[in-house]
Parts: structure tokens; sequence; C-alpha cells
């Protein structure tokens, strides 16, 4: 409510997208794919403090990155990719 108030409505829905938190003495960690929304936490770190401290949590923020790992057959597509560029063809 706090952001919304605040005028913070991108920040406000981009924290409807959280699932992956954890707490850490005073640290509320929130990880995140790499891309927007990360970037868009990260540089709305101080108002989201705020929010948690109008809550009364007393709380800061870190945002870690989760790396994507790409599955085996991820892989194995990127290697064909390499060998044969353009000739190759996915079907699924």
């Amino acid at each position: 409510m706090f952001l919304k108030e605040h005028h913070q409505v991108a920040l406000h829905v981009a924290c409807g997208d959280i699932t992956d938190v954890a707490l850490d003495g005073q640290n509320l960690i929130v990880k995140a794919g790499d891309g927007m929304l990360a970037n868009l936490l990260a540089d709305g770190r101080r108002e989201i403090e705020n929010a948690l401290r109008w809550q009364g949590l007393d709380l800061s923020l870190k945002v870690e990155i989760i790396e994507h790992k790409l599955t085996p057959q991820e892989e194995d597509i990127q290697k064909l990719q390499k060998l044969v560029g353009d000739y190759l063809t996915i079907k699924e």
C-alpha cells in the first residue's frame, strides 16, 4: 500500500512478482532472475525499505540474481547452432 500511495505503482506491481525470499537477520533477501524485475527491485531498494519500515519491519533489502542454468537439451542445441548455424531447424 505504501508504494502505491507514494506513486511507485510499477514497483508495487513488481513486488507482487516476488516468489523467492528469505530472511537472514535484519536482511530481506529477494532472489530474482537477471532482468527487468531484478533491476527494478535494486533501483527501488530505498522505497521498498521505506515500505517495510512503514509496516513496522526494520529490514534491509538485498537483491540476489539467480543464474539461469541451461538444461542439457538447451546446451546441446547451442552446440549444434555453433556448428551448423542457420542450417539447424528445431521442430517441437
